[in-house]
């Protein structure tokens, strides 16, 4: 038989004191993976997360803070980035909804085969500078040059945002809005869907209406399948396979990840006469 001596009693407490403390202590470290995995937190709860359209139509000025800014494709530097009207503006004492963007990088959303047809003057239209339009990504890993002028993708895991004019396109890997939503603009509409060919890769990819795609790609019918999301001249894939990529629309040629894209009538147009 066990004696319950105080001496006997004092130890058990010690020891349910020592597990309590331990419990708690990895609870707080729980807490604190959890903090770093949440996407960029938006100070306040009273508003939509910036860049999201409010009830009123418009969209409030918004400062990230926290993230390492690629302001172009070979200079990073560690700034907050102010937007006001869907275009990167100079830093301000005016209010701004702050969205705390610590451990991320905002990358360019830089289309090199539309750079490149630019003229020299238009080159650097996707800066993350003042004066330019506030499209870009925020991303949980550092981000090579190579990656941001040839094919930026990012799986849903590592995407926390993607800005395209100060609008909120994704957050924490997920759309903000429906596929087929932007399409219900008959000139949104007729920009955007139908079929663009790139003959030299031959490739076809098929923007259908309801905001899916599909590609062909030598023959074969959905190499590639996904959703799709347009605003202003710019479009941002999410791949059934798993991974967001993004293109740009310039005078009627559709650019994406290498692919130089038209319509086939206007491919067959150009072509030399036999």
């Amino acid at each position: 038989m066990t004696t319950n001596t105080p001496a006997r009693r004092r130890m058990a407490l010690t020891a349910a004191a020592a597990v309590a403390v331990a419990a708690l202590g990895a609870a707080c470290t729980d807490d604190g993976a959890a903090q770093r995995s949440r996407p960029p937190a938006v100070q306040g709860t009273e508003r939509p997360p910036a860049g999201q359209t409010d009830e009123r139509g418009t969209d409030d000025p918004f400062v990230l803070r926290g993230a390492t800014v690629m302001r172009t494709p070979t200079t990073s530097v560690r700034e907050d980035l102010y937007v006001a009207d869907g275009v990167l503006v100079e830093p301000t004492r005016d209010e701004h909804t702050v969205v705390d963007a610590s451990g991320t990088y905002a990358v360019p959303l830089t289309v090199e085969s539309a750079v490149s047809r630019r003229p020299v003057s238009q080159r650097n239209i996707h800066d993350l500078v003042p004066g330019n339009r506030a499209t870009f990504a925020l991303v949980r890993r550092p981000v090579s040059e190579v990656q941001v002028r040839t094919m930026l993708v990012i799986d849903p895991a590592d995407l926390a945002a993607v800005y395209v004019s100060g609008h909120l396109e994704a957050l924490d890997g997920r759309p903000t809005r429906p596929a087929g939503a932007d399409l219900t603009d008959p000139a949104a509409a007729q920009t955007w869907v139908g079929t663009w060919v790139d003959p030299a890769r031959d490739v076809e990819q098929h923007l259908l209406a309801d905001g899916r795609y599909s590609e062909t790609r030598s023959g074969r019918a959905d190499a590639y399948t996904g959703r799709y999301w347009v605003r202003d001249d710019r479009i941002t894939y999410l791949d059934d396979s798993g991974f967001w990529a993004f293109g740009e629309l310039l005078d009627g040629t559709l650019h994406h990840a290498g692919l130089v894209m038209n319509r086939p009538d206007l491919s067959l147009g150009s072509a030399e006469p036999g």
